[in-house]
């Protein structure tokens, strides 16, 4: 079984210590957690507001209202839907050791991009790079 890591409440990873290393590997794996269960408690929530919020409006316009929030709402939870896959799949990649690291190239996803995007699969510049190709290929 593996060794818990402590972390300090401040703790940020830098730029001089060893990439991916124990402490770093673990800040993120909790950052996702966090992150993760954040959007499932909203779920939840949206769930039971949808569950309650059934109710007979007579007014069409307060009805088409209430219709067009709730199909926001919806659209809402499906993005964070997949926002929860993405954060299983990052936690795997911490599990397997490859978190950290860009699937294009294999460079090191620098620490302020993780910070900012504890999902990101590739550097910056080879994000950059993917979505010109993709927008080229959308506008054939």
């Amino acid at each position: 079984m593996k060794q818990d890591v402590f972390l300090s409440d401040d703790y940020r990873p830098a730029e001089d210590e060893p990439f991916m290393n124990e402490r770093q590997t673990e800040y993120f794996r909790r950052k996702l957690l966090a992150w993760k269960q954040e959007l499932l408690a909203g779920s939840r929530d949206t769930i039971a507001g949808l569950q309650d919020g059934t109710r007979n409006i007579p007014d069409i316009a307060d009805r088409a209202s209430e219709e067009t929030d709730r199909a926001l709402e919806l659209r809402t939870r499906d993005r964070q839907r997949k926002l929860v896959t993405k954060i299983d799949e990052a936690l795997k990649r911490i599990e397997e050791g490859e978190y950290g690291y860009c699937e294009m190239t294999g460079d090191r996803i620098s620490l302020k991009r993780l910070d900012a995007r504890p999902i990101a699969t590739m550097t910056l510049e080879a994000q950059e790079r993917h979505e010109r190709r993709e927008k080229v290929h959308r506008d054939d």
